[in-house]
């Protein structure tokens, strides 16, 4: 998998999202208001606990599915914030499976926002807002893995969601098949965090519950993975036999 875009990037899109950026850049330093908000998300996520999420998302009242959504974005851009907190709230909020939709589609949408940031962008810029370390790490990935590489990323919970949505539109792959096996591969995480998030009341053991139902299904993924490709490399080798020709 090429580690860079096929296509040259689009001149008015780029200008139109580097002034969005600067514009970002701009309120966070001149309005005190912008500056205080953001300062208190990212101390909301630092501390690690999602029962902050839940009461700063509720405190918006009828607008908080949609503050939520506008979070989860967020978080998306400015990685590697996590997620699974606004998760864990949207579920405690709204519902388990109520909570797994606003979670799952504002997620999509964050990763689509990614997507073409670093496809328009390019890398500097994405080094920038993520780690050029990290990019590589992903690079390396992707090279191992080739088109399954975006499936088995959003299904092993240890690979940060933000950055390889990043990764992922620095190389010639579609949009849209990013964006199905993004789709596909983070519904497990999604439903069992939104699962387990409707039930938590502020301990830590359903947490560690669901991080480790999600380790576990990581380590089924990878081994039946791995069982697949020796099993081809085996029926490739006993094919490569069969067509030597005997002495």
């Amino acid at each position: 998998m090429e580690t860079q875009p096929v296509k040259k990037p689009n001149h008015i899109g780029r200008i139109l999202l580097l002034a969005a950026l600067v514009a970002a850049i701009v309120a966070y330093f001149a309005i005190p208001a912008v500056h205080a908000t953001v300062g208190s998300i990212v101390t909301m996520f630092a501390s690690g606990d999602f029962t902050v999420v839940r009461e700063f998302v509720a405190s918006y009242g009828g607008y908080a599915a949609a503050v939520s959504f506008l979070l989860m974005i967020f978080q998306s851009v400015i990685a590697p914030l996590p997620a699974f907190l606004i998760t864990f709230a949207n579920a405690n909020l709204f519902g388990w499976w109520q909570g797994a939709i606003l979670s799952w589609s504002s997620a999509m949408v964050g990763a689509a926002v990614c997507f073409y940031i670093a496809r328009i962008l390019g890398r500097n810029v994405v080094e920038k807002l993520t780690s050029k370390a990290g990019l590589q790490q992903i690079d390396t990935f992707f090279e191992r893995h080739g088109r399954l590489s975006i499936l088995i990323a959003r299904l092993l919970p240890f690979i940060p969601f933000d950055i390889v949505s990043y990764a992922a539109g620095l190389t010639s792959m579609s949009f849209w098949g990013f964006f199905v096996a993004t789709g596909i591969g983070q519904l497990p995480a999604t439903i069992i965090y939104s699962y387990v998030g409707g039930m938590l009341t502020g301990g830590a053991k359903m947490v560690v519950t669901a991080l480790l139902i999600l380790f576990a299904l990581s380590a089924c993924i990878i081994l039946i993975r791995q069982l697949y490709l020796e099993h081809q490399k085996k029926k490739a080798a006993q094919a490569a036999q069969a067509d030597t020709p005997e002495e």
